[in-house]
């Protein structure tokens, strides 16, 4: 049986023709199908890979503008603290009463019939 020579030989109709034609033309659509489905998926890959490197930036972005606004809101409590203190101090030195009080610590003016003595340091070496 190895010794005989198997002989099939194709049959050269039209109808072969075209069946070949079909299939050559079913495998082309095929290797078209997953070439486009390849490239699809790259691009989809890519377009993922983008957004959700956008998506991070944005966040770091919203986390660095939230911490530079709670920042700027205590800077701006502390500005209103300050600013009723400047205003009380304005209230303050429209008073005569105070100014003399200030003129008298800080710039020993006295009062008339008034005397000041300036007592040294304790630190005496007696």
């Amino acid at each position: 049986m190895h010794s005989k020579e198997r002989s099939v030989h194709k049959i050269e109709s039209a109808y072969m023709k075209h069946y070949e034609a079909q299939k050559v033309r079913k495998q082309r659509r095929k290797k078209q199908l997953i070439r486009r489905l390849v490239v699809m998926s790259i691009i989809l890959l890519l377009f993922a890979g983008v957004m959700g490197s956008y998506h991070l930036k944005q966040r770091m972005t919203f986390a660095q503008k939230q911490k530079e606004y709670e920042q700027l809101q205590e800077e701006l409590v502390q500005l209103k603290r300050d600013e009723q203190n400047y205003l009380e101090e304005i209230r303050l030195l429209n008073s005569d009463e105070y100014v003399l009080e200030i003129a008298r610590t800080n710039y020993f003016f006295s009062k008339e019939g008034e005397l000041i003595f300036k007592i040294l340091d304790e630190d005496s070496s007696y």
